[in-house]
């Protein structure tokens, strides 16, 4: 019997191919599957990634909160048009420590993966109270409420616990000193030699505007200034990581 004639036995009978298909499915899943029973991780670290702030978790919260994910992605991808618009395309490890992370599914907004650095934390206050007034033709709606409103976080240090027990490396010191971290990060006049020497490159400083008061604008400015900031992309090389 020829291979054509034994392949046509199988094509005609159901129970064979059902067995086969099974079988080719079988052996697939396994080929994918037991690797990640002794990976410890699949992403790849890479060097300057470090778990949020709380000043900056709180302001991820509010991101979320605001549900700013269903317009503005976080994700760049590897083509040439959104790495000329966006900057470097954007890595795995980049979202290891979000939960759930926020790469979106739509662009209404252009992509928020690098957008740490590139305003001004007056034009971002600006661009809150009234979109268009910085952005003419921006649809986004005034988000001026969250300078007017305080930041409360119910429990910071569990706040950070919290993130720690889905895999978050936050030590005993970062949830200990959680609140006055928190509140320095903020706070123009503060000393933030702890909140430096815990969370390298954080934004530090007023960021609303109003330095007497710590706000929800403080908070979610503070996490969009950082976006994309953490990476040195200037010493990374695609292929092989840092050189």
């Amino acid at each position: 019997m020829s291979i054509l004639d034994k392949h046509a036995t199988l094509e005609r009978n159901a129970t064979l191919l059902l067995v086969g298909s099974l079988l080719v499915v079988s052996i697939g899943g396994i080929v994918e599957i037991a690797p990640l029973f002794y990976l410890e991780n699949t992403i790849e670290k890479v060097e300057g990634m470090r778990p949020y702030s709380p000043l900056e978790l709180a302001g991820r919260d509010i991101y979320v909160r605001e549900g700013c994910y269903v317009c503005h992605s976080q994700m760049i991808r590897p083509f040439r048009d959104e790495v000329e618009r966006y900057r470097h395309y954007s890595l795995a490890a980049e979202s290891m420590y979000d939960h759930p992370f926020q790469w979106g599914s739509k662009r209404t907004g252009p992509d928020l993966a690098r957008v740490g650095d590139r305003y001004s934390n007056e034009w971002h206050v600006q661009h809150m109270i009234e979109p268009r007034s910085v952005v003419p033709e921006s649809v986004m709606p005034s988000y001026a409420f969250l300078k007017e409103t305080p930041l409360e976080v119910t429990n910071v240090a569990m706040n950070l616990k919290a993130n720690r027990a889905v895999g978050v490396p936050y030590t005993d010191e970062m949830i200990d000193n959680a609140a006055q971290d928190l509140k320095a990060q903020a706070d123009p006049n503060a000393d933030t030699a702890g909140v430096e020497e815990r969370y390298p490159k954080a934004k530090l400083g007023d960021f609303d505007g109003d330095p007497q008061k710590l706000t929800e604008m403080d908070a979610l400015i503070a996490y969009l200034q950082m976006l994309g900031t953490l990476v040195d992309f200037s010493t990374y090389d695609d292929t092989t990581g840092y050189r």
